[in-house]
């Protein structure tokens, strides 16, 4: 089990060196990558090195995944991955029924395979828009994973929930898809508006204790994830949020 932090929430904190380092001091072993930190490869991985963190998984967009997947391939080597992660579908993408849904689990289907001849693992990560039923009361999440059997599925629960799904239930009908978990919560009603509603890992109404068991009990997951999509101060995010998974998860680190 490897427990890393999302660098996406980290993207207001520049520049990249000093984040780095204040990521490994709050006790991070690595982190996940995104195509904001992939420009320059090369040097991103050298600032990695010095801060001693790993990139095992990357978040990559699906233009890229399916127009240039030898550009992926180097990012994802040059960073050190061994996993890919296919994190979202811009709006106007989107399908509008079953039909546009299964087609579009097909095309992640067509990238995992591609990976796995490249020896690196696939993942899709849900939002919120894959658990709202369409007019004829189908899920989208469900149509795309059984139209793609051979990808994995990083869970995210707190979109999940936004989306007015039942983690508990994805996760025991999914148990063996799941190969990695983002970790993030959901503020009280009211509260850190300018944080887009988040939460701090265990500061929040997530129940991450039933959660953190389920998911270590029930799947095979190897990575997780710690994410915050907009913190007003990293160092409390990180430090706070690594507080909470060090209680529920023993290994976290």
């Amino acid at each position: 089990m490897t427990w890393l932090f999302q660098l996406h929430g980290a993207r207001k904190f520049q520049p990249w060196p000093e984040a780095l380092d204040l990521l490994a001091e709050a006790g991070y072993s690595g982190v996940e990558g995104f195509p904001g930190v992939y420009e320059n490869p090369v040097a991103f991985r050298e600032e990695m090195d010095r801060a001693g963190l790993s990139m095992p998984i990357g978040h990559f967009d699906l233009k890229m995944l399916e127009g240039d997947f030898p550009a992926t391939l180097s990012v994802a080597r040059t960073l050190g991955m061994e996993m890919l992660v296919c994190p979202f579908l811009p709006p106007e993408m989107r399908p509008t029924d079953v039909a546009g849904w299964r087609d579009f689990g097909a095309r992640l289907a067509k990238i995992g395979e591609v990976a796995r001849d490249a020896d690196l693992g696939f993942a899709w990560h849900n939002h919120d828009y894959e658990l709202r039923p369409l007019p004829d009361g189908a899920v989208p999440l469900q149509l795309l994973l059984d139209a793609a059997p051979e990808i994995g599925w990083e869970i995210d629960a707190a979109w999940i929930v936004r989306g007015g799904g039942d983690p508990v239930e994805w996760i025991m009908d999914h148990d063996s898809r799941i190969t990695a978990v983002h970790l993030k919560d959901i503020a009280r009603e009211g509260e850190n508006i300018d944080e887009d509603g988040w939460a701090d890992l265990g500061d929040g109404t997530m129940d991450w204790p039933k959660l953190t068991k389920l998911l270590c009990e029930k799947t095979s997951a190897e990575y997780f994830v710690v994410e915050h999509d907009n913190p007003r101060d990293l160092e409390r995010s990180a430090r706070r949020s690594m507080e909470t998974a060090e209680k529920y998860l023993p290994t976290a680190g």
